[in-house]
C-alpha cells in the first residue's frame, strides 16, 4: 500500500512519518533522499556547483543550504533550474527504495512537494497535514530560528491550503498539543490504514451497508469523486491504457442530490476483454479498486439485446469509503444512458428534487438491513427508471448534448 504524505513547512509532517513508522509503516523520506543525493562526491552536487556556483558550497565541500535556499526560495527560475537537477535524482533512488519494500508493506512517502508536482494521483491514500498558515509561521520563526519575511517566502513557494485540502483524502490535524497528534494518528492507522491494507492484500472490496441510508448532499462528494478518477486515470495511463475514460457518475456526481454515502464511477473501455487482462486488474488495485468481476445493467427499449448491457464491476479497497466501479464498453448504451442521466439531472433541478423525493419514499419502504434485503431499494426503483432514463436520453438529444471526453 502506498500513502503519500505531505504538508505546508511547519506543518510536523516528519513527526506524523515518525509515528506511522512506529506502527510499522516503511518511510520513503524525500528529503532525506534530497540529502543523500547531493552528498560530497555525489553528481548532483557537480551539478549544483556549476549552475550556481562556489558559493553555495562549503570551504569543506558540503552543499551550503541556507546560501542555496536563499537563492531559490526568492526566484522561482531559479528554485527551477535545482529541481531539474535534484527531482530525477531523487525519482531514481526513490523507485530503489519502493521496490526494496515488501509487498504486504505500508510504504508512506513523506514529501514536501506532492501536491507542488502534481503527484498527489499515484497513491493508494494522500494524508494531508493540516495547520493553519499563521501557526505554520510561528513555528518556523520560534522553532527554526527563522526571521517573519524568510518564513513567509518558504511558505509562499508552496502550495496553498485549499490546493493540498483539495488532494487530501485525509486532512490530519496538527495544530493541537502532541498528544492529540499521537492519538489522531494512532486513530488513521487502526481504523483506515491498516484494513485499507489488508483488503488490497486480500483482494478484498467494501461493500455498501446492508441498511439503505439517505444523506443530505455533501459537497465533498464531487472533490471525491474527482480523486478516485484522477487516481484510476493515472494507473490506467501508467499500464499503457490512455484509451479509457474515467467519470463520476450516479447520484453523489449530481450537485445538491440526496443520495447514499457512494462513489460511482464508470470506466469506458474499447471491448470489455479488456477488464479481464492482468494489466487492467492490476492498474485497478493500484488505485485500491478490487474484484473486478462479470455483471450487467437492465436492457432498455431503444437497445433491448442484453449484450450491450454486459458490464465488469468492482468495488474500492478503503474502507472509510464505500466506492463501485462500473466498467463499460466505450459509447454503448449503458454507458451513454449513464452520462446522459447524470447530466441530465444536473442541468433540471426540478427531476432532481423529484428523483431525491422518490429515493427517500422507496427507501423508507425499503431500508434493507440484511444481506437479503439490501437489494429491495434497488430494485423498487426500476418502475422510476424506466421512465427516467428515456427522458434524459430525448433531453440529451434535442440539448446539444455530447459525450464527455
Amino acid at each position: 500500500m502506498r500513502i503519500g504524505l505531505t504538508g505546508g513547512i511547519g506543518s510536523g509532517k516528519s513527526t506524523v512519518s515518525k509515528l506511522l513508522a512506529e506502527h510499522g509503516a516503511v518511510i520513503v523520506d524525500a528529503d532525506a533522499i534530497a540529502r543523500e543525493v547531493v552528498e560530497p562526491g555525489t553528481p548532483g552536487l557537480g551539478l549544483i556547483r556549476e549552475e550556481f556556483g562556489d558559493e553555495v558550497i562549503t570551504a569543506d565541500g558540503v552543499l551550503d543550504r541556507p546560501a542555496l535556499g536563499a537563492i531559490v526560495f526568492a526566484d522561482s527560475e531559479r528554485r527551477r533550474a535545482l529541481e531539474a537537477i535534484t527531482h530525477p535524482l531523487i525519482a531514481e533512488r526513490t523507485a530503489e527504495l519502493f521496490a526494496r519494500a515488501p509487498a504486504d508493506a505500508v510504504v508512506v512517502h513523506d514529501m514536501p512537494l506532492l501536491v507542488e508536482l502534481g503527484q498527489t494521483d499515484g497513491y493508494h491514500l494522500m494524508v494531508i497535514v493540516d495547520v493553519p498558515e499563521e501557526v505554520r509561521l510561528d513555528r518556523l520563526v520560534e522553532q527554526r530560528g527563522m526571521n517573519r519575511e524568510d518564513a513567509q517566502a518558504r511558505v509562499d513557494a508552496q502550495a496553498t491550503d485549499a490546493q493540498r485540502r483539495a488532494a487530501a483524502d485525509v486532512l490530519l490535524d496538527n495544530s493541537g498539543s502532541p498528544e492529540e497528534l499521537h492519538t489522531t494518528v494512532n486513530s488513521l492507522w487502526e481504523n483506515r490504514i491498516r484494513p485499507y491494507a489488508d483488503n488490497l492484500t486480500a483482494v478484498r472490496g467494501v461493500r455498501r451497508p446492508d441498511s439503505v441510508t439517505i444523506r443530505e448532499p455533501d459537497p465533498e462528494w464531487a472533490e471525491q469523486g474527482r480523486r478516485w478518477c484522477a487516481r484510476l486515470a493515472h494507473q490506467l495511463s501508467a499500464a499503457g491504457m490512455s484509451e479509457v475514460q474515467v467519470d463520476h457518475i450516479g447520484s453523489t456526481s449530481v450537485p445538491g442530490l440526496a443520495a447514499k454515502d457512494v462513489i460511482d464511477l464508470q470506466i469506458q473501455v474499447p471491448d470489455l476483454a479488456v477488464a479481464q487482462s492482468d494489466s487492467f486488474v492490476g492498474a485497478l488495485w493500484g488505485a485500491g479498486v478490487v474484484e473486478v468481476r462479470s455483471n450487467h445493467d437492465a436492457p432498455q427499449p431503444w437497445a433491448p439485446d442484453p449484450e450491450q448491457w454486459r458490464k465488469f464491476y468492482a468495488n474500492g479497497a478503503d474502507p472509510a469509503q464505500v466506492v463501485h466501479v462500473h466498467i463499460r464498453t466505450n459509447g454503448g448504451p449503458a454507458a451513454t444512458a449513464a452520462l446522459q442521466f447524470r447530466d441530465w439531472l444536473r442541468a433540471n433541478d426540478e427531476e432532481r428534487d423529484a428523483y431525491a423525493e422518490m429515493k427517500r419514499a422507496v427507501a423508507a419502504e425499503h431500508p434493507g438491513g440484511t444481506q437479503e434485503t439490501k437489494q429491495d431499494y434497488v430494485q423498487a426503483k426500476e418502475p422510476w427508471f424506466a421512465e427516467a432514463l428515456p427522458k434524459a436520453r430525448a433531453w440529451a438529444q434535442t440539448s446539444g448534448w455530447t459525450m464527455p471526453g
